[in-house]
Parts: structure tokens; sequence; C-alpha cells
């Protein structure tokens, strides 16, 4: 089932820029969100504030195994 939305002529110019020849606005606007997805997850995936480096948690996890 399709559906119709509006938006500005700018933004149709910027969807466009993002498609190849013959692509569909479906197309080219699932590509986009599927790749966002991807940067989206690899970012949380590579975010280091809550991280350890391997020494300290190697250190931490024989302290705890041996207790």
């Amino acid at each position: 089932m399709n559906t119709t939305i509006s938006i500005s002529q700018t933004l149709k110019e910027q969807i466009m820029e993002f498609g190849s020849k013959g692509e569909t606005y479906n197309q080219i606007l699932e590509r986009i969100i599927e790749n966002t997805k991807k940067r989206q997850i690899q970012e949380l995936l590579m975010d280091e504030k809550d991280c350890l480096p391997i020494e300290k948690a190697l250190s931490k996890a024989k302290k705890r195994w041996l207790e």
C-alpha cells in the first residue's frame, strides 16, 4: 500500500542526489534508512565511553576469579 507525503522541493532535490538513474524515491529512502541504522549500530558498538583497556579488564577478571 502506497501513501503520499508532502515535502519541499529542496528536500526532494536532496533525496534525488542520493539516487541513481532509474531508482525510485522509495528505493533511495530505503537505502538511506538502512545505511543510517548500520551507522547508528556501529557508533553504539564503537563508543568507548564505558570501555576499559583490555589489560585492566583482564586484571579485574583475574582478581574476581581468585577470590
